[in-house]
Order: C-alpha cells, then sequence, then structure tokens
C-alpha cells in the first residue's frame, strides 16, 4: 500500500516526509509559506502581469502543487481579483466553455511534472491554514538528517543553530515546530477554495483515471489521513466520481453528494466558473521524469520552478546537462527559480549560460535560494565575490549526465570521483581563508 506520511508545518499547511529519500518535501517552517517566498513572490507575479496577459509555467517537481497552487492563488487576490469584479454565477457543469469577446482573458499554461502519480492526484486536497488542528508527527530521523538540520550554514557544517532549544530530541519528536522563532509567520496563508477546485477539475480533465484511482480513493477514505484533506474538496471528488453514474443504486448518493456540493461548495464553485470566465487555465500533468518531458516540450517558458530533491537525493535534475536542456526551454526575459544554494548548483548554471543571482527572503532575512535567467537586468541580487569563489572550489563541481537517462546512482558516483580527483581548493579550506581576509 502507499505510504503517506503527512505532517503540519507552522503555517497549518500539510507537509510531506519520504522515507525512502529520508527527507521531508516541505519545509516544516511552513509549506506554503516556503513556496510564497522561494518560488511565488521572488517571480514578481504583479510586475509581470501589468505587462502581460499570457504567462507560461514550467513546474518540475509538482509533488501535492504549492508552488503552482500558490502562484495560481496569488494571481487571483492579486491580480484577477484586484481587476474585476467576481460575482458567482450559477450552473451546474464548471467545464463549461465560457467565452465573451468583450472581455480580455489572462492565459495561464502550467506544464507539471512529476515521477508520482499519487502526490501529483491529491494536490486539490491538503488542507492549508489550518492553525487550530496543528499535530506533531513523530519522524525517526538518521543522526545524519539531524545533524544536517542543525546546521545553521550548509556551507560550514561545524557552524549550529544559536537557538539552544533545539535539540535532537526536539527534532526526533517535534518536527512541525523545531525551527519557529527562526522565520516570521506569513499572516497563516490559506489557499482560496477557487484555486482548489480549480486544480480538481483540470486533474481531472488531464487524468481521468483520477476518480477509479484505488489508492487515491484509499487515501482519502482513511481516517489515518482525515485531518490533512480538505473535506469539502474530498466532498466534490465524490461528486464528480459518482455522477459518472446513473444505475438506480447509485442515484440516492448522487443527491446526496449533490447537496452536500450545493450547500458547502457552491459559492466559491460559482466563483471558480467566473475565475474561468476571465482567465483561460490549463494545467497539464505530465507523469514521467523531468528530463524525458522537458526533451519532448516544444513549449517557452516565462517561469521555470525547480523544486526537486537536494543533489545529494535526486541529482539528475540538478546537472550541467539539464540546465543546458532548460536554457533552451526559457523566454529570453524568464526566471529559473529554486531553494538550492550549493555551490555545484550555482556553478552548473554559470556553465549553461545563465546569468545568476540570489533569492532575498523578507521573511527569515537573510538570502534563501537562487535565481537563474539569460537576461542579467533582472537580477536583483548578484552572486557575490564569496558566492562566485566557492563555485571554484571542490564543492563547486557540478554533477553531469551527457545523455540526459543516467541514474542517481550513477550520477553521484561519478561526482564524487571527480572531487577525489580534484586538485581543486575544498570548500572547507576556501572558507577558512575568506573568513581570514575578512577579518584583517
Amino acid at each position: 500500500m502507499y505510504e503517506l506520511h503527512p505532517y503540519f508545518t507552522n503555517d497549518g499547511s500539510v507537509g510531506l516526509f519520504s522515507p525512502a529519500d529520508d527527507d521531508i518535501y516541505h519545509s516544516t517552517y511552513g509549506a506554503l509559506t516556503e513556496a510564497l517566498e522561494k518560488f511565488v513572490l521572488p517571480a514578481e507575479p504583479e510586475k509581470y502581469f501589468s505587462a502581460n496577459r499570457n504567462i507560461k509555467i514550467l513546474d518540475i517537481c509538482f509533488g501535492i502543487g504549492y508552488n503552482s497552487k500558490t502562484f495560481f492563488d496569488f494571481f487571483l487576490k492579486n491580480i484577477l481579483y484586484k481587476n474585476n469584479t467576481i460575482v458567482p454565477i450559477h450552473t451546474d457543469n464548471i467545464s463549461t466553455d465560457i467565452n465573451n469577446k468583450n472581455v480580455p482573458k489572462y492565459n495561464i499554461y502550467i506544464r507539471a511534472v512529476d515521477t508520482d502519480k499519487t502526490l501529483s492526484f491529491l494536490a486539490p486536497f491538503m488542507v492549508t491554514g489550518n492553525t487550530k488542528k496543528l499535530k506533531n508527527k513523530k519522524l525517526n530521523f538518521s543522526d545524519e538528517r539531524i545533524e544536517k538540520f542543525l546546521c545553521a550554514d550548509e556551507n560550514n557544517p561545524k557552524k549550529k543553530r544559536e537557538n539552544k532549544n533545539i535539540t535532537r530530541q526536539s527534532l526526533r519528536t517535534n518536527c512541525s515546530n523545531y525551527i519557529s522563532g527562526f522565520f516570521i509567520k506569513n499572516n497563516n496563508p490559506k489557499l482560496s477554495s477557487e484555486t482548489n477546485i480549480i486544480f480538481l477539475q483540470e486533474i481531472i480533465k488531464n487524468a481521468q483515471e483520477v476518480l477509479t484511482d484505488p489508492t487515491i480513493n484509499h487515501l482519502l477514505s482513511e481516517k489515518t489521513y482525515k485531518e490533512f484533506f480538505d473535506r469539502t474538496i474530498v466532498d466534490l471528488f465524490n461528486f464528480e466520481r459518482n455522477k459518472r453514474y446513473k444505475y438506480t443504486p447509485l442515484r440516492r448518493l448522487d443527491t446526496f453528494l449533490h447537496n452536500i456540493y450545493y450547500n458547502h461548495l457552491s459559492n466559491s464553485y460559482k466563483k471558480a466558473l467566473k475565475v474561468l470566465k476571465l482567465c483561460d487555465f490549463n494545467l497539464d500533468l505530465k507523469i514521467e521524469d523531468a528530463r524525458s518531458a522537458v526533451q519532448n516540450d516544444n513549449n517557452l517558458y516565462n517561469f521555470i520552478f525547480l523544486d526537486a530533491f537536494t543533489p545529494a537525493k535526486c541529482p539528475c535534475l540538478w546537472t550541467l546537462d539539464f540546465f543546458r536542456l532548460l536554457y533552451h526551454h526559457l523566454d529570453d526575459n524568464g526566471l529559473i527559480l529554486t531553494y538550492s544554494n550549493s555551490a555545484a548548483v550555482r556553478h552548473a548554471f554559470l556553465q549553461a549560460g545563465f546569468n545568476v543571482g540570489k533569492i532575498y527572503n523578507t521573511s527569515a532575512g537573510k538570502f534563501m535560494g537562487t535565481v537563474a535567467t539569460k537576461n542579467s537586468t533582472l537580477i536583483k541580487n548578484n552572486l557575490t565575490e564569496y558566492d562566485l569563489g566557492l563555485t571554484k572550489t571542490k564543492a563547486g563541481i557540478v554533477y553531469r549526465d551527457k545523455y540526459l537517462n543516467a541514474t542517481n546512482e550513477a550520477i553521484i558516483n561519478a561526482h564524487r570521483i571527480s572531487v577525489e580527483n580534484s586538485d581543486l581548493e575544498s570548500s572547507s579550506s576556501y572558507i577558512k581563508r575568506a573568513r581570514r581576509k575578512n577579518n584583517v
């Protein structure tokens, strides 16, 4: 049976832990907040939409959809709703094609790529902003993982976090709250119901099999996960799933679900229809290796969200060769956004021909992420001399995947051999030398 390990993060949104990778999909300080601060806000949607009405986004490692959903939700609240009066309209079919040539539409296309079909199908169902029901999930982190969490600076493993309340035991037993105090809450951000409704309908349109998928139906009905799923969206899913049947034994159930929909979802449902009248939205869900998906793609994207596991876990999506492929799929004024601060990742972007900068997180008060673009004028925070120097050490040796089909194990082994045989300065030596220089 499919393993799902959800937990509430500090902003009330649901995060996931992967036992197979011994890693978390989402930061415990807030899955939704992380998507907003590391991917959406740095993309500056308000600035973009003030000059454009068409946008294409490539979301690599879609997962449960926080980056794409948060971007679309930001668009609804800060652009569409501000410029239009959203009055709920009545219809019994959200898929109804509504055309009004007199109203200029926004066109949003999101290609979402992931290898985990079940997680992608669950994207619309996850609870967000539910701070009243925060519950800690006990996770058995390895000592190595704990050491990484305790480390304040990924480039300096010996530098520990100053907050003495963060201990090994607290990490093992309280993953939801260990990092609280380092970040300012973003007023408990929450996705609108319209966003989840529209994403659910798009997923159903993309993959009809979600309606009969036994794993999805099991997870949605399992009591263990009940608190992590938005019940109104689950009710709507059940309504969509059962309305296909025309046999008499199901008519009573269909009527019951129909009443649930009108009692609990009608306003958001009808607002979602109004949104679709003003915005042509298409979520193109691809369940496959991102390398293959991009190679078979002819689109140029305005934004690429790169949210894969770290290079140590999933190097195939952080290689120089993959970045060269992304270069040819990024608009001249487009941005690649990622949470990674890795010297190897930044060096790979630079070698692939990108201009590279850093993402400043205002809530955390520090740089937390990397941006790559063809247009140097779009870089707000350039890499410092120190950052560039770090890319020239062993820490900056890039991962390679010449034919874009190597396994993660093969890429890791080849990278390890490159590091071992390199005459470059070690990152620790470089850091010490740079600190001595700054102290002079």
